[in-house]
């Protein structure tokens, strides 16, 4: 079963969680000194907040799925649909081992559809930092384009 994926960069991690725990009526499912999720089923949401994000505000929106088969049926649509995609493939980001597609709506807003196979100790594939973020499709073909940079935005799954 799918579920709507959104990713909010936030300044204050203390601030958010509780915050959000009061919006949802639930406690995050993980939570990290800079990285917290709710998993809710009423809307069927995978909510993140995160410190590492490019930017305050919805940094990504995504569509989780449960099995390799959604993933695959989701992909074809964009690629039948001939959409730009970046297919990241498996990767560490957001404290989860994930398989993951790429893609920029006309606004510009970056949406990832991805299954997570496993929890991860570390952010993303680099150990935890403050400057550390993962690839978007604002990213891609820009060199060490996964190195933290300015222009490297925050991930999650």
């Amino acid at each position: 079963m799918k579920r709507l994926h959104i990713h909010i960069g936030v300044e204050n991690i203390e601030q958010a969680i509780p915050f959000y725990s009061a919006l949802f009526g639930a406690a995050p499912v993980k939570t990290k000194a800079d990285y917290a999720k709710w998993l809710l089923d009423d809307p069927r949401v995978n909510f993140a907040v995160s410190t590492r994000a490019s930017k305050k505000g919805v940094d990504h929106l995504g569509i989780q799925v449960d099995d390799t088969g959604e993933l695959d049926e989701l992909r074809g649509r964009m690629k039948s649909a001939a959409l730009p995609v970046f297919d990241e493939g498996e990767t560490v980001c957001c404290y989860a081992k994930s398989d993951k597609t790429w893609v920029q709506d006309p606004a510009g807003v970056a949406w990832e559809t991805y299954r997570t196979m496993e929890d991860a100790q570390i952010f993303a594939e680099k150990p935890v930092s403050p400057e550390s973020a993962c690839c978007t499709p604002e990213t891609m073909g820009t060199p060490n384009c996964c190195e933290p940079s300015e222009n490297t935005a925050g991930c999650c799954g």
